[in-house]
């Protein structure tokens, strides 16, 4: 059985794969240049696999997934439909991703520093995750 902070930071890692994933979802169809809508496709798919890793270890730990915070995911949500209903270009899409992006990093970058005692694995998994947000952040930012 994992402890307990391994079992938060992958909940927590999760829930963050979920939200990003939902944002990518949210902006994807109103993407009108080709390069910025395959970025977004491949980086949701990577998420989906990290996803699918995070999962597997909490299952294998006897927890569950833990959803998004749904006030964030509501002002995300809300902050997106704004923005594009004032402005729908792929710039504001990219403005969009890279905020979150960077509230991503952060929240990780916490949860790492507060889940010391969270087995390597499960740190490894918060570090990639974290890689893969700053990575999107770099390739989308010709398109702000």
């Amino acid at each position: 059985m994992a402890n307990q902070d391994t079992v938060r930071l992958l909940r927590e890692c999760n829930s963050g794969i979920k939200m990003g994933v939902n944002s990518i979802d949210q902006v994807l169809d109103k993407v009108s240049d080709e390069k910025l809508k395959q970025i977004l496709i491949n980086n949701k798919e990577e998420h989906q696999k990290l996803g699918s890793e995070t999962h597997r270890l909490i299952e294998e730990a006897h927890d569950e997934d833990k959803e998004p915070n749904i006030m964030a995911s509501s002002m995300s949500w809300l902050k997106t439909n704004v923005m594009l209903a004032m402005d729908k270009n792929d710039a504001t899409i990219s403005d969009l991703i890279t905020d979150g992006c960077h509230m991503g990093i952060k929240s990780l970058n916490r949860y790492l520093n507060q889940y010391k005692d969270a087995s390597d694995s499960a740190k490894d998994i918060t570090k990639r995750l974290i890689k893969l947000e700053e990575n999107l952040a770099e390739e989308i930012k010709c398109f702000l």
